[in-house]
């Protein structure tokens, strides 16, 4: 079964999507005192939610256009929550859990959701591990129950683990180390980053990975899979009480757990650009520069006005956003200096994140050159307001798109999940178009002044190396 890491998400759509991600301090604190609390049931203009008594909260997402279903299991947990020397537990947690539990052998899982039709699987971030199944809605007691019995009865076998572990060695070497593209970026965010977890990789490192053993995943699993931790999301053509009905059947008996402290770890500001080149076997030059931003949760926090990270969001559309977007229309199609560039705003993880551009030079330019065309268009954006008319375009692509994948089933469900996984809570995604809506072009000025600068900046270059055995070029 393929196992999905977020990594791969492209950064133009990453903030449509809402990916990248987990629980804020606060939101630890929120689950692990309420975990005593009577039942509390609310209705909201667009999801249903509950809080079960041992802490789970579960949301439901009507959507009766199909007799589909959607149900997905967000535990707040992933690589942010990790220290050196354990980078990929979670994701390594993630290939086990499809394995068996108490009451079912390894492979049962499978079987079951197979016979029904069932499409099913997982992905870790840097913030979460999130469980899915898409199926007929008539069947969604079945994954509700499945999802139920592993999130507290999951078994552990040490032969399962060690032919598991292979194979998340083998899908780091073909993700990561054979891909140079994801070899650059991995080694971006390790300089980019100091203090902040965002620095390790996903699927960890592989000295991680060659030293894990099943007691680690015995205790990570022990330590963050309760009811308290988790959200259970069920989208699709589905009545709510029904569902928290289930909820309680295949989830209530869980005893909620006391969670793991979890220590700030703020990146400590830049003090000056930094700078990395990457020499690995690839055929064309490519860059990369990352800029320090604030995200939806230092808006949500109060550290800064709450209007930021959607200017952030609409400058990075209004120098990415199709082909009528500046990078395609001046660099690619206007200046030829570019094959290809992009802008992405990752503004919606549990941490503040960094807005990215890259690029690759067209054929005969040096990566220089494009280097200073790219600074050149974001200096605009600081000395010169965007056209109205220019603003409005963006603005209507953005909620087109969004409104567009809206009309998925799925990306509703994990749209929601990841949201709340975050801390930032599902009802940003009814705020999201009033607050594009009014963004201003003195806005995007404003932060294009206040964060596109060289002492946050972090740039790397991918300096090709012969394709043969990784020589010289």
């Amino acid at each position: 079964m393929q196992r999905i890491l977020s990594l791969g998400t492209p950064m133009r759509n990453y903030r449509l999507w809402f990916a990248a991600i987990v629980f804020s301090c606060a939101s630890a604190q929120a689950d692990s005192t309420s975990m005593n609390t009577d039942v509390v049931t609310k209705k909201a203009p667009s999801v249903s939610e509950k809080v079960l008594k041992n802490g789970l909260k579960v949301l439901v997402k009507e959507d009766h256009r199909a007799p589909i279903a959607v149900v997905q299991v967000w535990y707040r947990i992933g690589t942010s929550y990790e220290h050196e020397g354990i980078t990929g537990l979670s994701h390594a947690l993630e290939h086990m859990m499809f394995k068996g539990t108490e009451s079912r052998k390894s492979g049962e899982f499978e079987v079951i959701l197979s016979r029904i039709g069932a499409e099913n699987n997982a992905f870790t971030s840097q913030d979460y591990t999130a469980y899915y199944e898409v199926l007929a809605a008539e069947h969604v007691e079945t994954a509700l129950e499945l999802e139920g019995d592993r999130m507290r009865g999951l078994v552990l076998d040490k032969a399962e683990f060690e032919k598991e572990i292979e194979v998340v060695k083998e899908e780091r070497r073909m993700r990561t180390d054979d891909n140079p593209n994801s070899v650059m970026r991995e080694q971006f965010n390790a300089v980019a980053y100091l203090n902040n977890p965002y620095r390790a990789p996903v699927i960890g490192w592989m000295e991680d990975l060659d030293n894990m053993n099943l007691d680690d995943l015995k205790d990570w699993y022990a330590k963050w899979y309760a009811p308290n931790n988790a959200t259970l999301v069920v989208a699709g053509d589905v009545e709510p009480e029904k569902i928290f009905a289930l909820a309680e059947k295949y989830f209530g008996h869980h005893e909620s757990m006391k969670l793991p402290e979890v220590k700030p770890r703020t990146e400590i500001p830049q003090i000056g650009p930094r700078e990395i080149v990457i020499k690995a076997p690839a055929k064309v030059e490519r860059l990369m520069m990352g800029f320090k931003t604030p995200g939806m949760i230092s808006a949500k926090q109060g550290k800064v006005e709450k209007w930021e990270p959607y200017a952030l969001d609409m400058l990075a559309s209004i120098l990415d956003g199709g082909s009528s977007a500046r990078f395609s229309k001046n660099l690619v199609r206007g200046q030829e200096i570019a094959a290809g560039a992009s802008a992405g705003y990752m503004g919606y993880g549990r941490m503040p994140q960094l807005f990215m551009i890259s690029g690759v030079p067209a054929t005969g330019v040096k990566i220089e050159d494009l280097r200073k065309a790219l600074m050149a268009e974001i200096e605009t954006m600081k000395t010169s307001l965007v056209t109205q008319e220019e603003l409005d375009r963006v603005k209507a692509q953005v909620l087109a798109s969004e409104i567009y994948q809206r009309d998925s089933v799925e990306h509703m469900a994990t749209t929601i999940g990841a949201l709340e996984s975050t801390g930032l809570g599902w009802q940003l995604m009814d705020e999201y178009e009033k607050n594009i809506l009014a963004v201003t072009a003195e806005q995007v000025q404003q932060v294009a002044k206040k964060y596109l600068n060289e002492d946050q900046m972090t740039f790397a270059r991918l300096d090709p190396q012969s394709l043969e055995a990784g020589g010289n070029k």
